[in-house]
């Protein structure tokens, strides 16, 4: 009887043994399901910290001369954070300006100053404004016929670079432009580096940010504008073109140029001359050169 016992006892022992590895496989199952939970949780919750940074990073503008400007313009301004301890030279004058336009002043120690900031010199001062407004294709040609002048128009074929996009709008503004085109896609917008790089010129330059460019271009003709490539093998170099009529010049890609529709939508295309080794040129400053050219033109005549 004895001897029976002892196989029965060792079959239960392994029975006992088999659901103790069911049981340990079910709770490393749920245990692994709970975990893939967790990491999807933190995932969507690290996705929404970044939608509201970038959010964030869009309605600031950065830098003294950046803010004193927007303070200038007399925009909607939510709030003005600056440095704590940081009150010399023109961060003085800002906080008279904002105390004079009641705009609340809030002081911040630097680390976390350094975590709003989405540039690093932002100069102990950062704005929070409204959301920038794009203006219309409309409103640029109405800036034109406010000044009883002839539509004076920049179209930007992909602009990528927001330092680059930022100067080009300084130059425009200070070349007289009326209003500045760019793509919605596949390109650089406006945020708060473009705006402190712009340094001010944001606030007076209409900028319309549109579908489709080559679409634009063909409803821009329809009013009578001349639409001027810029182009790397144009026939002409920019000071042999007329320039002074309604005009729209398109400035590419830095890499790529103007794409290959908009280009054969051009009325006519200009090149600058390359005389050194390098054959092409950063393109704010291609703009710049162009755009003074059509300036000169038209003070000439």
């Amino acid at each position: 009887m004895e001897r029976r016992k002892i196989p029965n006892r060792r079959n239960e022992e392994r029975r006992k043994d088999i659901r103790r590895e069911n049981n340990r496989g079910i709770v490393d199952r749920r245990g692994s399901m709970q975990r893939r939970r967790e990491t999807r949780r933190y995932e969507d919750k690290e996705n929404k910290i970044e939608e509201e940074i970038e959010n964030i990073f869009t309605d600031q503008i950065e830098g003294r001369n950046a803010v004193i400007e927007l303070l200038e313009s007399n925009k909607d301004i939510n709030k003005i954070y600056v440095t704590k301890g940081e009150k010399r030279g023109s961060i003085n004058k800002i906080i008279a300006m904002a105390d004079e336009k009641k705009v609340i002043v809030v002081e911040k120690d630097k680390k976390q100053m350094d975590l709003m900031a989405q540039t690093e010199n932002y100069q102990g001062v950062i704005a929070i404004v409204p959301p920038y407004e794009y203006a219309q294709v409309e409103d640029i040609l109405n800036v034109a016929k406010e000044r009883n002048e002839q539509p004076f128009i920049l179209i930007l074929d992909g602009i990528e670079d927001t330092h680059n996009l930022g100067a080009i709008i300084r130059t425009a503004e200070t070349a007289g432009v009326h209003g500045i085109i760019i793509p919605k896609r596949r390109a650089a917008s406006i945020n708060s580096t473009v705006s402190k790089v712009a340094s001010g010129a944001l606030e007076y330059m209409k900028i319309a940010r549109v579908n489709n460019i080559t679409d634009t271009i063909k409803k821009l003709k329809e009013q009578g504008i001349w639409i001027c490539g810029t182009l790397i093998d144009a026939k002409k170099y920019y000071f042999e073109q007329d320039l002074n009529m309604p005009i729209a010049i398109v400035i590419g890609n830095e890499a790529k140029g103007i794409s290959e529709l908009v280009r054969k939508n051009c009325d006519f295309s200009v090149k600058i001359p390359m005389m050194g080794n390098i054959k092409s040129l950063n393109a704010s400053v291609s703009t710049g050169i162009i755009l003074y050219e059509a300036l000169y033109q038209r003070m000439k005549k």
